[in-house]
C-alpha cells in the first residue's frame, strides 16, 4: 500500500489530470483500480464541477481535484489585433469573418470563488499547475485535511514550493504532454527530462517526490522507483482508453501508424505546452509570440477550431500528447493502471 498524506492507496499512480481529454469517468475508473484518479478543473464552469465532484464523492475513494493558479494577464488590444491578422488567412480560406474572433479567457485560475464551490466537497487532494496560489486560499484545504500537491519543473521551484508547505512535488520532466508548470522561469532552456529532473528533486527537497513525463509502461515506472519517487504521474498512456474523452481527430491521430512528432508550443493557450505537431505550428511557428498571453489565445482559434474540425482536419486543434506515445493503447483505464502499477514491485 501507498500512502501520501492523508491517502492510503493501494498503488503509487496518479493519473495526471487533462483538461479538454477526460471527465470523472476517468478519474473513476482509475480509482477503481486502485489508483488516485484526478479531475482537470481550470475549465469547469460552477454547474459542471459540482456534477463532476459529485460523481466523484460518490464512489467514496481518493482524489485529486487540479487547478492552475496563474495570474491573468491584462488584455492588450494591440497584441490581439497583430493576432487575428495572423489568423486572417485561414478565416478567409474557411470563409469565417475574422470579426468572429474574440479573447476568450479559456482557463480560470485557483480563487476565493473557486474554493467556495469545492469547499463542502472536501477533495481529499488539490494540486496545482503553475506555482501555488495565496496562503489564504491554501488554508481552508489544511483545515479539512486536503493533501496539496503542485508541480515542479526545476529543483529552484521544487525548494520554493517546499519553503510555502507542500505535503508532496510532481517533478514534471519536460516530455510530459500538456502545459509546462514551469512558473520561476520562462526559459525553456532551464527545463530538463524527467530522469535528470527526478533525482536531482529528490535530493533537493524532503518531500514526497512523484515522477511524471513520459512514463508510459511498467518499465518506466520502474525506473522512476529506481529514481527515489515515491510515485508515478501518467497522463498520455490513458489518452486512448475508452473512458477519455478525447476528439475523435485526437483519437485517430495518435492512431496513426507513425503518430507524432510532439513539440512545445504556444500557439493554442499563449503559454508551452507539448502536443502533436499540426498544420498550426508548422505554419506559424509552434512557439511564436504573435499568441497573446495565456490564456487569451484560444478566443481568436475557437471559430476555425470548429469550422476545421466540421470538415475532419485537426489543422487549429490542440492535440496534447507526451513525447512517449508507446503506452496509448485502446484498453481500459483500470486495466492500464494496474498493468503501469506492477512495474512499481521489479
Amino acid at each position: 500500500m501507498f500512502s501520501m498524506k492523508p491517502l492510503p492507496l493501494e498503488l503509487p499512480l496518479i493519473q495526471a489530470p487533462m483538461a479538454g481529454a477526460q471527465d470523472a469517468g476517468l478519474a473513476l475508473a482509475v480509482g477503481e483500480a486502485g489508483g488516485l484518479g484526478s479531475l482537470p478543473a481550470a475549465q469547469l464552469g460552477p454547474e459542471a464541477l459540482a456534477t463532476e465532484l459529485a460523481r466523484l464523492r460518490a464512489a467514496g475513494r481518493p482524489y485529486n481535484l487540479n487547478f492552475f493558479c496563474h495570474k491573468p494577464p491584462t488584455p492588450d488590444a494591440v497584441r490581439q489585433a497583430a493576432w487575428v491578422e495572423a489568423l486572417k488567412p485561414y478565416y478567409e480560406e474557411l470563409y469565417l469573418d475574422a470579426a468572429q474572433a474574440e479573447a476568450g479567457p479559456g482557463r480560470q485560475p485557483f480563487d476565493a470563488e473557486v474554493l467556495a464551490r469545492i469547499a463542502p466537497f472536501r477533495p481529499p487532494v488539490v494540486s496545482f499547475h503553475f506555482g501555488l496560489p495565496d496562503e489564504a486560499l491554501l488554508a481552508p484545504i489544511r483545515a479539512w485535511g486536503g493533501c496539496i500537491l503542485s508541480s515542479a519543473t526545476t529543483v529552484e521551484e521544487a525548494r520554493w514550493l517546499a519553503a510555502r508547505g507542500v505535503d508532496g512535488l510532481i517533478a514534471q520532466g519536460l516530455e510530459a504532454g500538456g502545459h509546462r508548470g514551469m512558473f520561476l522561469s520562462d526559459d525553456l532552456s532551464t527545463q530538463l527530462g524527467s530522469f535528470a529532473l527526478l533525482p536531482q528533486i529528490v535530493r533537493a527537497a524532503p518531500l514526497p517526490v512523484v515522477a511524471a513525463g513520459g512514463i508510459a509502461d511498467a518499465a518506466g515506472v520502474a525506473a522512476a522507483r529506481a529514481l527515489g519517487a515515491c510515485a508515478v504521474q501518467v497522463g498520455t498512456a490513458y489518452l486512448l482508453c475508452p473512458e477519455a474523452r478525447i476528439s475523435p481527430l485526437h483519437r485517430a491521430a495518435l492512431q496513426a501508424p507513425e503518430p507524432g512528432p510532439t513539440q512545445l508550443t504556444r500557439l493554442f493557450t499563449g503559454r508551452p505546452a507539448r502536443g502533436l505537431v499540426n498544420r498550426l505550428m508548422r505554419e506559424l511557428g509552434p512557439m511564436s509570440p504573435l499568441a497573446p498571453a495565456f490564456p487569451l489565445a484560444p478566443g481568436a482559434l475557437a471559430p476555425l477550431r470548429a469550422a476545421a474540425e466540421a470538415r475532419g482536419r485537426s489543422d487549429f486543434s490542440p492535440l496534447w500528447a507526451g513525447q512517449n506515445l508507446s503506452g496509448c493503447r485502446a484498453v481500459p483505464a483500470g486495466q492500464l493502471t494496474r498493468e503501469l502499477a506492477a512495474g512499481w514491485g521489479r
